[in-house]
């Protein structure tokens, strides 16, 4: 019947089907916008369960660019909360296995732990700022970074950043509770009320007068110092610390035009080096900001529990009670591990760069357990897992990160009766 059928109904039927399909999909993607509004709606009310609570994809606004059909996995350069096949996962323990077989030689390691702030004083001194992009993700993924004050969200949304910060509240996510093994104040290192008491008057320091603080430690040239700086400058009262152990990297965020000591103050320091004083007392910062900093400390022969250990032991020091731990770093089986040659491991998991750099990756139980060692309860724990395309070159590389917020114990209040 279609072979006697004159052209002129073929091509007729034809537009009435493309005019269908194209209807169809009109509504389907009106639908889509719906649904994705209403999900906008209810995470601005506080209305949506963390992402990590079901324990399946995280919701916006860590990533909703879902790849759903191979075909087009190059019309994008990154797509969000990959699921890794059991040969994919197998394949790259593999190859870790592989390029971790040959070590280096413990005689030969000992250069890049003495001189590990040489080596990164030359990275910056080569690459100055222009290595890394800014971090201009920071308070999509960490809202906690910024103080609630409903006084401040007109002034917050005219920054770079036009975030609804209650969008997302400290109090969401499937709270875990860690053994309280947290001392608020030890032998030598006063908290802030002894330390008020033992001078009469709360001395003077750097942000003394500040009502919210935030330390990042290792800010490196500054690419998530100066986007912070951007939003904290229209909120009174706000105060960012940042320190660096490369003092090549210190000089960099000091030299920076935008960089100012009414709001920020950036210092020398080795986070490593539990006598070195920080230039405010314990118990004073809202924010510790830890952004791939921890994975570039040798995690020693016992594991990653002592050196990096301690390490977030003395961070938790600095917070006030309720004060937030914000932590990203790389994951196990990330690309850039699966990279490294052989002859650059130095411990499992742990390699060095050819400028001397090192990278540990992490398990999401590893940082479970550094977090609650330490006495910081768990409000946030995943692992991020997205695919990079290269799109010139029609390469795939799997991304790998884990990120967690930890937050300090509040102090606990007697019962009536005790």
């Amino acid at each position: 019947m279609c072979a006697t059928m004159p052209e002129n109904d073929k091509v007729k039927i034809v537009l009435q089907e493309d005019m269908f399909y194209g209807f169809i999909k009109e509504i389907v993607l009106f639908r889509m916008n719906v649904i994705w509004r209403n999900c906008i709606c209810r995470l601005r009310r506080g209305k949506v369960p963390h992402r990590c609570r079901s324990g399946s994809h995280p919701v916006a606004p860590l990533g909703s660019r879902i790849l759903t059909d191979p075909a087009k996995v190059f019309e994008h350069n990154m797509w969000d909360h990959m699921q890794w096949s059991k040969e994919e996962e197998d394949e790259a323990r593999k190859k870790v296995e592989e390029n971790s077989a040959t070590r280096v030689a413990p005689e030969e390691q000992v250069k890049f732990e003495s001189d590990a702030n040489k080596y990164w004083d030359t990275f910056y001194q080569t690459h100055k700022n222009k290595f890394f992009k800014n971090r201009n993700w920071l308070l999509r993924e960490f809202p906690e970074i910024l103080p609630v004050n409903q006084n401040t969200k007109e002034k917050v949304g005219e920054s770079s950043w036009d975030q609804d910060r209650n969008s997302i509240s400290r109090r969401q996510g499937t709270e875990i509770h860690c053994q309280e093994r947290f001392v608020l104040s030890e032998p030598g290192r006063p908290n802030l009320e002894e330390y008020s008491k033992g001078h009469g008057k709360t001395e003077r320091f750097p942000g003394s007068n500040a009502t919210f603080r935030i330390l990042e430690v290792g800010c490196g040239a500054g690419n998530s110092v100066f986007p912070i700086l951007n939003t904290l400058q229209n909120i009174p009262g706000a105060f960012l610390y940042c320190c660096d152990f490369a003092s090549e990297a210190v000089a960099l965020v000091k030299s920076h035009e935008s960089y100012s000591e009414a709001h920020c103050s950036a210092f020398v320091h080795d986070v490593c080096d539990d006598g070195s004083a920080y230039p405010f007392p314990d118990g004073v910062l809202d924010v510790v900001l830890l952004v791939f900093v921890l994975s570039s400390i040798h995690p020693d022969s016992s594991g990653i529990e002592y050196r990096m250990q301690a390490v977030v032991h003395r961070l938790s020091r600095l917070l006030k009670p309720g004060g937030m731990l914000l932590f990203r770093d790389h994951g196990r089986y990330d690309n850039a591990q699966l990279r490294f040659k052989k002859g650059r491991c130095l411990a499992e998991n742990f390699y060095v760069r050819g400028d001397g750099t090192r990278a540990y990756f992490f398990t999401k139980g590893e940082v479970h357990r550094l977090f609650c060692e330490a006495g910081l309860h768990e409000k946030q724990n995943l692992v991020d897992h997205r695919l990079q395309v290269n799109r010139r070159k029609q390469v795939q590389m799997h991304r790998v990160w884990v990120q967690g917020k930890f937050q300090k114990p509040l102090p606990r209040t007697p019962r009536s009766g005790d």
